[in-house]
């Protein structure tokens, strides 16, 4: 609305009151005033009233603005957070791979490792068991302990297993044999007992009198001793030297008055007389 319209508007109603003509001037003037200030004020209201408007456009348009700003702030945001996370979610697939070839890894060293440890105990016992054969070694015979070679060794146990097979001429010939090998071996009194009662089955009296004498000439205290005594009486009966073998009875029940062979040796006295 503008000024010069509405004064026509204010002109027009007061010709159509039928009290135009008597009003005043000075009324008149008044109206034609009143109007002129009413479109004044009317068009500063218009001007207030854009004024705001645009005011609060520019405002709406700003804050549209900032919050597309804030949106695409937060769509980089989260895209950038989605590559984040492929990136971890694939660093993480890397690491479980590593991983499982790592585990893969281990459990073929593992296994490897069981192997040569395997490997090298098999290689040790095959070592112990060389040297076994090949060094001297700790022996126990009738209650006494002695060094002896495995040669020695192996050759006295064939001949032992050879007598306790009733195998007497290969068991005489055997121990025989292994006191002229190892004339120094610490089975020989006993191979010298064995040698003396294979030499007894094979009826060598003689024979074996002397072994039985060289047994208790070169270890008297031996265990068997005093049953070699006894045999050396056995053999005289054998020979028809009731007299020989009853001192040499008398002997072992004199000697060894506690053994067993002292035992035998008074039932065979008692038999003799």
């Amino acid at each position: 609305m503008n000024a010069p319209t509405n004064y026509s508007a204010a002109a027009a109603v007061l010709q159509r009151s039928t009290g135009w003509r008597s009003l005043a001037p000075a009324v008149m003037a008044a109206v034609l005033l009143g109007t002129t200030s009413f479109a004044s004020a009317a068009l500063f209201e218009d001007d207030e009233a854009r004024r705001a408007i645009l005011d609060l456009r520019q405002r709406v348009d700003a804050n549209r603005s900032a919050g597309d700003r804030l949106v695409d702030d937060l769509r980089n945001d989260t895209q950038q957070m989605r590559r984040s996370m492929l990136d971890l979610q694939s660093q993480i697939e890397t690491l479980r791979a590593e991983i499982a070839r790592m585990n893969g890894t281990n459990e073929q060293l593992m296994r490897q490792l069981s192997e040569l440890q395997r490997g090298q105990k098999d290689i040790a016992q095959g070592v112990e068991e060389r040297l076994r054969k090949v060094e001297p070694a700790k022996v126990s015979v009738d209650g006494r302990e002695f060094i002896a070679d495995p040669a020695e060794s192996r050759e006295f146990e064939a001949a032992l297993a050879a007598f306790r097979k009733g195998e007497f001429p290969a068991a005489q010939t055997a121990f025989a044999e292994f006191i002229r090998r190892f004339p120094q071996s610490g089975f020989r009194p006993t191979a010298l007992f064995w040698l003396g009662n294979a030499q007894y089955a094979n009826r060598d009296y003689r024979g074996a009198i002397g072994n039985f004498r060289a047994l208790l000439t070169a270890a008297p205290d031996h265990p068997r001793a005093a049953e070699a005594v006894l045999s050396i009486a056995n053999c005289q009966i054998e020979l028809k030297d009731n007299a020989g073998a009853r001192r040499t009875l008398g002997e072992v029940v004199a000697s060894y008055p506690q053994s067993e062979a002292a035992q035998a040796a008074r039932e065979r006295l008692a038999r003799l007389r």
